[in-house]
């Protein structure tokens, strides 16, 4: 696997090494081994998955508030997304940017999404089925999110947006004088 920094400050795009012969390939997902080092000693404790129907959808921009703040790696297992990460740690140098990657099931790519970051994706086509690893149990008292059109993070996102969900469209707008999370 390579493991590649993101202009995020914590952020990566793991690329795996697939072994291709003429049955097809082979590559690894998750390796603690080698990816410990960003994961902080931490065990990834559930895995999703989702399929989105729609192309032009998104899902996010989601996050967990501390004490249960996650790690979240993303793959996408079919089709393709804009994958979108929000730094929102107050102590970062990289406060309220974003950063996009695609990806896809052709180019395997992996997003890896630090604790105190939003996450989120639009499809860039019909029926896309992502794999989420977390570093935290889901807890619902301790979700957040931002708005996916929230003007001070600003995102540039490919398509018209076509669906997303009523939670994530009734997200606040930051508020201009937002401190962030606090790890």
């Amino acid at each position: 696997m390579r493991i590649n920094k993101l202009p995020l400050e914590g952020g990566f795009v793991i690329e795996p090494e697939p072994f291709k012969d003429v049955r097809g390939l082979f590559a690894r997902v998750f390796c603690e081994q080698e990816l410990q080092h960003i994961l902080h000693n931490k065990n990834i404790v559930q895995v999703n998955h989702s399929l989105t129907r729609q192309k032009g959808a998104i899902r996010g921009m989601h996050f967990q508030k501390p004490p249960k703040a996650e790690i979240k790696m993303v793959k996408c297992l079919r089709g393709s997304v804009s994958d979108v990460m929000i730094d929102l740690r107050s102590d970062s140098s990289t406060f309220l940017k974003w950063h996009g990657e695609k990806l896809s099931a052709e180019n395997m790519k992996m997003m890896y999404i630090p604790e105190g970051f939003a996450h989120g994706f639009q499809t860039l086509e019909e029926d896309c089925e992502l794999l989420y690893f977390h570093t935290e149990f889901y807890s619902p008292e301790h979700e957040g999110g931002v708005r996916y059109n929230d003007p001070i993070i600003n995102i540039l996102w490919p398509l018209e947006v076509t669906e997303i969900s009523d939670k994530d469209e009734r997200y606040s707008l930051l508020p201009q004088d937002f401190e962030g999370i606090q790890l």
